[in-house]
């Protein structure tokens, strides 16, 4: 984020859209398609919340926001509005001439910025789209140290993603160190409770 906040040029809007959009995503998992196509009607704000429209599956949905990230949205739309009184597109966000974002440009801005970051030393190159991979496995994690059931807790993330069903979600929770560890504390666990301890 602190890269981002630095992407020049530094007093233009530039920073402050790249920052504010991959908050986004890693805060709500949402597609960069659904990110880039949100229009400025579709967040409303004084209630916390995204309408992401006729999107991959063709479902509309709302997305509840964490109280920082409403912020965030908020202060950007502030700023937005500011630098571009005159209204050029009806997009949230914009880039420095107040025209939609292409998914190309934002794109290799990412990958800009997460070489300038030093996340470079892997198998693949990070994508847009793994934030949403983190977001859907960070969500699971949480759940298991809380003790939740994740049969009854999936279909709620799997709406929430807005995936067609719920067998859709399972791509997303790849096997992790982070999960692995938790699963395997979490079987542990139950085998102890149902007396399997020490059998063969």
């Amino acid at each position: 984020m602190a890269v981002a906040r630095n992407l020049g040029p530094t007093r233009w809007l530039r920073p402050h859209t790249y920052q504010t959009l991959i908050g986004l995503l890693a805060a709500t998992g949402l597609r960069i398609s659904e990110a880039l196509h949100l229009s400025r009607g579709d967040a409303d704000l004084d209630q916390g919340r995204l309408v992401i429209r006729q999107t991959k599956f063709r479902k509309t949905r709302w997305v509840p926001l964490h109280d920082s990230v409403t912020l965030a949205l908020r202060l950007y739309a502030k700023l937005r509005d500011t630098v571009f009184p005159t209204l050029k597109c009806d997009r949230y966000f914009v880039n420095d001439r107040g025209t939609p974002l292409a998914y190309s440009t934002v794109r290799q801005t990412f990958r800009k910025l997460c070489n300038q970051s030093g996340i470079t030393d892997l198998r693949r190159r990070p994508r847009l789209h793994d934030l949403r991979h983190t977001f859907a496995c960070r969500r699971v994690e949480q759940w298991l140290d809380a003790g939740i059931d994740l049969a009854r807790a999936l279909p709620a993330l799997s709406t929430y993603l807005g995936h067609a069903k719920v067998t859709d979600t399972y791509w997303y929770l790849t096997a992790t160190p982070e999960l692995l560890a938790r699963a395997a504390m979490r079987f542990e666990g139950f085998t102890k409770a149902s007396g399997g301890e020490g059998k063969p």
